[in-house]
């Protein structure tokens, strides 16, 4: 990369010709009713028709989306004494945190990890059943219980399956107890700090990675944590910084360049963004790092509308990593755009089963009802519901979720509630801000939404979805130049972004018709 320059906190690139094609802004507001969003007015919010889950329901239902999901083997109760004989193996003295003896999968896997390059499944599964049978027999090995707990997490992240996350903190406490943080166990406050990640607490992730810190200056995923921590609870000037010190410590790591890429998206630098994912993608060393590094690519092109690149750039990486869940949701996501809509559904069935996450329903949800098939979106809203309650049942932070949830298809007013709780815990970040002023204004509060949506759009991320709410909060209030202004603003950065909410923008914009003559409004 050429030409660096500190801007705000972080390095921005200026010599690339590569442009940007935009960033993935997922869709995942709801709509008013599964025949799609009613109009506003007057601030006013209409009684939903569509689809609620009770909650004796939800309930219901998580139990048994909990006995379908319970992963293979006895990890997630941190497996019974006996077993099998204990491979040969032990402890690095002073080693980077990775335990010395292991071989094949189980070693690529632990390097994988421990270089932020993340690991295959199956030696992600080698990796755990390795680590089990050496602890049956090694119970005080604290850098094997850290690694087993953070390869429980990384599990449950990548199979969308949170019931390993209590696994995953029992192993890493184990280590703890057995060597706490105060003596040098680094490899488990890190493994803490990457649980909290994968369970959205970010305000733990950051006191986790400090703690990292003060016992190993100069950890790498310490910093890496401390972006995403950062990133998470709104404070960019800070996730900068982090970013500044990562980049020193891992210039061309993995880890390092997809931070890059994200904080360069959240400012507004699609260029930027997109010549370091390429630049990401022709550094990967592994499978892993080049499906990620595609997908943020193919995120890139989908938010500026361009449905077909974002297709090449999502296929590519399911090509090297086939069945990856974001890939095949971005796919799903693009072949919508383009008016494969049959094709679009079959890719998100196959996301969600690779993946059960609730943002993959909703946006199933959102199509089906597009589509005018009213008990399929039923179906698609009912299941996020069921898996954000079964994720907050294992610890995992579903306010967004939840919120976005409800806002669309439940109760505009406990939407409102979760959000608020969320922000007064400090996660202030784009995301949260808009879906918390989406909700007001469903909740017919207009005004006390306006500045939400506004943080939200000022932030520097270009998102049609975010300008899309904030041009609807405007006409609620009869802000019609504003209105407008933003309404079109979201069609122009994405003319898909939402199979309900584009063809929604349109309608709006038609009914506030031409702009009058008159003085530009105060």
């Amino acid at each position: 990369m050429r030409g660096l320059r500190r801007m705000g906190g972080v390095l921005r690139v200026r010599g690339s010709a590569r442009e940007a094609r935009g960033s993935a802004w997922e869709a995942r507001g709801s709509a008013r009713d599964v025949r799609g969003p009613a109009r506003e007015g007057g601030g006013s919010a209409r009684k939903t028709r569509g689809f609620r889950v009770s909650r004796l329901g939800v309930l219901a239902a998580v139990g048994a989306v909990l006995v379908g999901t319970v992963l293979a083997g006895a990890s997630l109760g941190l497996f019974a004494p006996g077993g099998p004989e204990a491979p040969p193996g032990g402890v690095r003295a002073g080693g980077a945190g990775v335990p010395e003896g292991l071989a094949g999968p189980a070693a690529r896997a632990a390097a994988g990890v421990e270089a932020g390059a993340g690991a295959s499944p199956r030696d992600l599964a080698a990796l755990i059943a390795d680590r089990e049978a050496w602890l049956r027999g090694h119970p005080d090995d604290h850098l094997s219980w850290a690694v087993l707990g953070t390869a429980y997490a990384e599990r449950g992240a990548r199979a969308g399956a949170p019931a390993a996350y209590p696994a995953a903190e029992r192993a890493l406490r184990r280590s703890l107890e057995a060597r706490p943080a105060a003596e040098g166990n680094t490899a488990a406050v890190l493994g803490m700090g990457e649980l909290a990640l994968a369970r959205g607490d970010f305000a733990a992730v950051r006191r986790w990675a400090e703690e990292a810190r003060r016992r190993q200056p100069g950890a790498w995923r310490a910093e890496a944590l401390l972006v995403d921590a950062h990133r998470g609870l709104g404070d960019d000037a800070a996730a900068g910084k982090a970013l500044e010190r990562l980049r020193k410590l891992r210039p061309t790591g993995a880890a390092a360049l997809a931070r890059v890429v994200e904080l360069y998206r959240d400012r507004g630098w699609r260029e930027d963004a997109a010549a370091v994912a390429h630049d990401a993608v022709a550094r990967a060393r592994t499978p892993a790092e080049r499906a990620a590094a595609l997908r943020r690519l193919g995120d890139l092109a989908w938010e500026r509308g361009y449905a077909r690149e974002a297709l090449g750039r999502y296929e590519a990486a399911l090509r090297a990593v086939p069945g990856d869940a974001p890939a095949l949701a971005g796919r799903a996501r693009a072949l919508a755009a383009l008016d494969r809509a049959e094709e679009a559904l079959a890719v998100y069935a196959a996301a969600w089963k690779a993946r059960p996450l609730p943002e993959y329903a909703l946006e199933a949800g959102d199509l089906y009802a597009a589509l005018e098939r009213p008990a399929k979106a039923r179906e698609r809203y009912g299941a996020a519901a069921v898996a954000a309650e079964r994720a907050a049942a294992h610890g995992v932070n579903q306010a967004l979720a939840v919120g976005r949830y409800e806002a669309g298809h439940g109760d505009p007013g406990r939407a409102v509630e979760v959000l608020r709780a969320e922000w007064r815990r400090g996660h202030r970040s784009a995301d949260t801000a808009d879906a918390l002023g989406w909700a007001l204004l469903r909740a017919g509060e207009a005004r006390e939404a306006l500045p939400y949506v506004r943080a939200a759009t000022e932030r520097g991320v270009r998102s049609a979805l975010f300008a899309y709410h904030r041009g609807e909060v405007e006409r609620a209030l009869g802000r019609e130049g504003a209105a407008r202004r933003h309404l079109e603003e979201a069609l122009r950065i994405n003319p898909h972004f939402s199979p309900l909410y584009a063809p929604a923008a349109r309608r709006s914009l038609a009914e506030l018709g031409e702009p009058s003559a008159g003085p530009p409004e105060g």
